[in-house]
């Protein structure tokens, strides 16, 4: 593994096919991941981008899928226009005996501007802590407690 790769793992009282809907449908993605996200398909190829204000600053958000393995693993590049560097994302569900393990990894996170507090590791680790670790369960608690149709 990269050493300095950004690594979350979360395990989930909830099926893979649940979790997998979360990080792979942009109707859910916005409710808990990034709300500006225009589109999104887990499909090898599919690109998108979209903006995110940050700090007074606006950071575009430009996506590619590199990787899919339905219900199991979605790989995608990512960058921000207008900044150098280039990283991939890693999302990796498997079952557990509690419901579903995810193993998130952020490859390249180095490559972002390293004197700009906003791209530090620290930052990176915090956000992805936030987002894998709080953000993401509280969206799935909330979804498991909806009255089903």
């Amino acid at each position: 593994m990269d050493t300095n790769a950004i690594v979350v793992e979360q395990t989930f009282n909830a099926p893979v096919a649940v979790v997998w809907t979360a990080i792979t449908d942009p109707d859910q993605m916005r409710q808990w991941f990034f709300e500006p996200i225009v589109d999104f398909k887990p499909e090898t190829g599919f690109e998108t981008q979209f903006n995110v204000r940050c700090e007074d600053r606006d950071f575009l958000h430009v996506w590619k899928v590199t990787d899919v393995v339905p219900k199991k693993r979605i790989a995608y590049s990512w960058r921000y226009e207008g900044y150098p560097g280039d990283s991939t994302v890693v999302w990796e569900l498997s079952e557990s005996a509690n419901g579903t393990k995810l193993l998130f990894t952020h490859v390249g996170h180095e490559t972002f501007p390293q004197d700009d507090p906003i791209f530090s590791r620290e930052s990176g680790q915090a956000g992805w802590d936030y987002l894998v670790g709080e953000s993401l369960p509280a969206f799935l608690q909330r979804q498991s407690s909806q009255p089903k149709d």
